[in-house]
């Protein structure tokens, strides 16, 4: 019996090339298996340059972030919004004592008071205090009181240290209260360059002082100081005003008296058309709500003739 072979088997040529393509692809298998690929790349970097490239880095990122934080412009403590103190630093706790404090109509004037009512660390109350805004009335007030106290207490270590030499009174130029220059007003407890100011500009709005109750009228002089300045000048003469007569003043030249304003001005005009013309003075208390307890002061400047 003939047995049957391949044609393959008898083709030594092709046979050797299909063995050594088999060895070929084993090979090939054996190394993508076995074999290592990474690449480990070595590279030479100065430790010195790396480190300034960090540093530069890390100022970049402070830079950005100081770019985000909210700038802090000078601002009035008494209106501090929860936001504001959030962004300020302050705790919850601390911005209610405050709104609490506001509330019962009462106003923060200085760094200790905002300190007192609020009781912030000390460290936070450093870095906003500079950015506190008072109204100028306000600094000029906290001013004069730093000014008493430094007098205060100059005038008590000196006294200490010569308790045997007697006190010497500041001298005045004159006890006329119409003629006191601002220095003289600046002797008197309680009043400094501000009031003193004051004073003498509202002496000037009224022609001079015709009577001591007049200095009540100074805005911002409390009445026990303007007590003191009473008991030490006096009215020596009363000064000489220029009247106007009601009968044929504008209405301009009435209203520059230092106790009528516009209605009660209109009022007058109003009057001295109905009655076509004033026979006295006094006819002003016939005016409906005329202000009968300043009729004193409004006639040292009106006349009837």
């Amino acid at each position: 019996m003939k047995i049957f072979k391949p044609h393959f088997w008898y083709n030594k040529r092709q046979r050797n090339g299909v063995f050594f393509l088999l060895f070929i692809i084993v090979a090939l298998q054996l190394i993508y298996v076995y074999a290592d690929f990474s690449e480990e790349e070595v590279e030479d970097v100065n430790e010195s340059e790396l480190i300034a490239f960090q540093n530069r880095i890390d100022s970049l990122k402070r830079i950005e972030l100081d770019g985000r934080k909210p700038k802090l412009y000078p601002f009035n403590p008494n209106y501090i919004t929860d936001f504001k103190g959030y962004q300020l630093g302050m705790s919850v706790e601390e911005v209610d004592r405050l709104h609490n404090y506001r509330k019962l109509n009462k106003w923060i004037n200085s760094v200790e008071d905002f300190k007192q009512v609020t009781k912030v660390s000390d460290s936070l109350l450093n870095k906003i205090a500079p950015y506190f805004k008072f109204p100028d009335w306000v600094d000029a007030r906290n001013k004069r009181k730093n000014q008493t106290l430094l007098r205060t207490r100059s005038g008590s270590n000196y006294r200490t240290e010569n308790q045997n030499l007697p006190y010497v009174k500041p001298t005045l130029s004159t006890t006329d209260i119409n003629k006191a220059t601002q220095k003289d007003f600046e002797t008197i407890s309680g009043i400094g360059e501000v009031l003193s100011s004051r004073i003498i500009k509202y002496r000037g709005k009224l022609q001079g002082f015709s009577l001591s109750e007049q200095l009540y009228e100074v805005w911002g002089l409390d009445k026990v100081t303007a007590n003191r300045v009473i008991k030490t000048f006096t009215i020596v003469e009363k000064p000489t005003i220029k009247k106007v007569n009601v009968n044929t003043a504008r209405f301009k030249e009435v209203l520059k008296n230092p106790y009528i304003n516009y209605e009660l001005c209109k009022k007058i005009f109003e009057y001295r058309d109905e009655v076509a013309e004033l026979q006295d003075i006094s006819e002003l208390r016939n005016i409906k709500d005329f202000p009968l307890n300043k009729y004193d002061r409004i006639i040292l400047y009106l006349e009837a003739k």
